[in-house]
């Protein structure tokens, strides 16, 4: 790299919708480590409308023109889940070091490939299950490990949002569950993944998918559309600790409860809350030990807080605080952050979870 800054281009830089003029291109600006080199879009006229309101200094009609720079060090990937494999695939054969937003392929065998791959070409990787990165699920996993709930006995989590019967016809190519993001591919994906994250792995989970609404209206078009996209996930089981566990994550047609993850030990309670998934919003994270009859706020540590006072609140910081990781493990070689591997295995989980649902039965992991 030729400046201390690693040269960042953005894949899929359409300002006008999509998640990266909502959390990546503003977190890469705000992030030290990174300079926004270039973003690309499929047209070069959307490519440098987005160059000039995030300061980028390329705008490419095409990522294959982006990859083909030289003065491009590191790409992030956030298009469409149907467009991850092939263009992670072709920015990893093109050396650079690569980000890509989760799920990381439309199926498990996309995502080993593609961590197959970036092993095989020396490349660093990133994929997008920023709740692992946030302040707050950091510090619940540390209490967590440190005793301060004693054993963990039970442990729940919820996310139900609201608002799926109706949107605009540029987003119902979602409805398609084949092509990967899904209720259960990304809303549970995330959610159980920060469970995961704070409390460890499942050993053993029967679960139910299922496809409540069966069409939704497009707003703008007025026409109603088949569904086969999966809208409710309910998953009991047990953990490897012993614990025990339930998962409910669904989008129902009209007011959500926000997030919830509840942590029940032999010597205390943790709960965080928040408006949305916890990559998306600030978590709340409360806890009491044993003889204390209310909980109390447990504000996380500076030390789970990496970027700087500017990085933007809400959907940009957690995106902020993987860039940071990125960054370090990028010039160490040396990763720990979500990676391509930790992609593969929450693939595995996904396909145990659908496995169960399909065939009625209790999988184990192990």
């Amino acid at each position: 790299m030729a400046s201390d800054k690693i040269r960042l281009g953005v894949i899929g830089a359409n300002i006008h919708r999509g998640w990266a003029p909502r959390s990546h291109l503003p977190a890469a600006g705000a992030s030290p480590e990174f300079e926004l080199t270039a973003v690309a879009t499929t047209r070069q006229e959307t490519a440098e409308e987005s160059a000039k309101k995030f300061g980028a200094r390329m705008a490419f009609g095409s990522y294959q023109e982006l990859l083909a720079c030289p003065e491009v060090d590191a790409v992030a990937v956030v298009l469409r889940v149907p467009s991850h494999y092939q263009v992670t695939k072709d920015a990893i054969n093109a050396g650079k070091h690569v980000y890509t937003e989760w799920p990381l392929g439309a199926t498990l065998d996309e995502a080993q490939e593609l961590a197959s791959l970036a092993k095989a070409k020396g490349v660093q990787t990133a994929v997008g299950l920023q709740a692992r990165l946030a302040p707050s699920i950091m510090h619940m996993k540390g209490l967590v490990e440190s005793g301060y709930i004693g054993d963990v006995m039970s442990c729940q989590v919820t996310l139900i949002r609201g608002g799926i019967l109706e949107r605009g016809s540029d987003r119902t190519w979602m409805k398609d569950d084949a092509l990967g993001a899904t209720t259960l591919t990304i809303a549970f994906g995330h959610t159980v993944d920060a469970l995961r994250f704070v409390v460890g792995e499942f050993s053993s989970l029967s679960a139910v998918v299922s496809t409540q609404a069966k069409q939704w209206r497009e707003t703008d078009t007025k026409k109603l559309v088949d569904v086969t996209a999966p809208d409710h996930i309910l998953v009991s089981g047990k953990l490897a600790s012993g614990a025990v566990a339930s998962v409910h994550v669904a989008a129902v047609p009209w007011m959500g409860s926000g997030y919830r993850m509840e942590v029940y030990g032999s010597k205390g309670t943790l709960v965080a809350t928040s408006e949305d998934s916890p990559q998306l919003k600030e978590v709340r994270l409360q806890g009491a030990q044993a003889g204390e009859r209310r909980l109390k706020d447990l504000p996380a540590p500076d030390r789970h807080v990496y970027v700087l006072e500017g990085m933007p609140k809400g959907e940009p910081y957690n995106v902020g605080q993987m860039y940071y990781k990125f960054a370090q493990a990028i010039r160490s070689g040396k990763s720990d952050l979500p990676d391509f591997d930790l992609a593969v295995n929450l693939h595995q989980f996904l396909d145990g979870v659908r496995q169960s649902s399909d065939q009625g039965r209790e999988v184990t992991f192990g």
